[in-house]
């Protein structure tokens, strides 16, 4: 496999991984619980290095998983309370998380240099020079990774699929029916944290958010049916790894930025041109309406000749 491909599988991965819960997170208002992610996994690699004195990539991704589903459990705990909003929820719980780890390195570990960058925050060119052998064949440990991470997640949605959809559009009724929102909103966050912490080092935490929150969000305004707007996103996510790594490569730019800036994109074309929810086709049943209203106003007898 060649080092281009590579990054592009790689890319295209994350995004089915991330894509096939990201419209969850939109419909539920909570697509900013990615972001919360990138920053409360901190305390999890502080506690890696007190307790092992490691820096070795998979203990830190264990160790950021363990606060990832901490952050994620808390969040919805005190959404559950009915006294905070969602967004209230993920102020609160990730810059506590955050300053934890904040003050886990100033007080045990600031004399040692934890690389982020190397160990969480990774970055997707450096995929094709992480590898394993399976099956006598040199492939990137990204690959297999995120690969499994997609597949766990498409089992998750088929085995759960009408729970998901039922407590993403209507609570009330899903608990009227005997499905329990508390527990299938909490698997599905765990599911979130878990793909976004396993993603972060092959692909970077900024571009793993990106590909959460804009596809489905551009997928939103495109589709009103839960199994096209899935699609949509992960075929969105496609288009941006492929897009997004042509670009880089012409620009000799960042592939990540390029990915990212390639999501955006589409985003704003589907804000301008969507057919029913566009900026465009907005405008243009406001100006039916207006000629409507002239008309009727014009037809009225009070309003004939002048």
């Amino acid at each position: 496999m060649s080092d281009d491909l590579a990054i592009i599988v790689t890319g295209g991965l994350v995004a089915t991984a991330t894509g096939l819960l990201g419209p969850f997170l939109v419909l539920r208002r909570v697509a900013l619980l990615s972001d919360a992610v990138s920053h409360a996994v901190l305390p999890g690699i502080v506690a890696v290095w007190l307790v092992a004195h490691t820096r070795a990539p998979l203990p830190v991704i264990v160790g950021a998983a363990v606060f990832a589903i901490v952050c994620v459990l808390a969040i919805d705990a005190l959404k559950g309370t009915g006294l905070v909003k969602s967004d209230a929820a993920i102020g609160l719980v990730f810059p506590a998380l955050f300053s934890l780890g904040v003050l886990g390195i100033t007080r045990y570990a600031d004399d040692i240099h934890l690389d982020l960058d190397a160990t969480i925050y990774g970055e997707i060119a450096f995929t094709p020079f992480q590898t394993l052998t399976l099956l006598g064949t040199e492939i990137p440990r990204a690959i297999v990774t995120i690969g499994a991470i997609a597949f766990v997640n498409l089992g998750l949605l088929t085995l759960l699929w009408k729970e998901l959809k039922a407590t993403s559009f209507d609570p009330a009724f899903a608990r009227s029916i005997g499905i329990p929102p508390v527990w299938i909103s909490r698997l599905l966050l765990v599911a979130v944290a878990i793909t976004a912490v396993s993603a972060f080092e092959s692909v970077g935490a900024i571009l793993v958010v990106t590909l959460i929150i804009v596809p489905a969000s551009t997928a939103y305004l495109l589709t009103n049916r839960l199994w096209a707007m899935i699609a949509i996103t992960v075929a969105i996510g496609w288009i941006a790894a492929v897009a997004g790594h042509s670009t880089a490569l012409a620009l000799d730019a960042s592939i990540a930025g390029a990915m990212g800036l390639t999501t955006a994109a589409c985003f704003v074309l589907a804000l301008i041109a969507s057919p029913r929810y566009g900026l465009a086709a907005r405008a243009i049943q406001r100006a039916r309406r207006r000629r409507a209203t002239r008309r009727v106003l014009g037809d009225a007898p009070g309003h004939q000749g002048g």
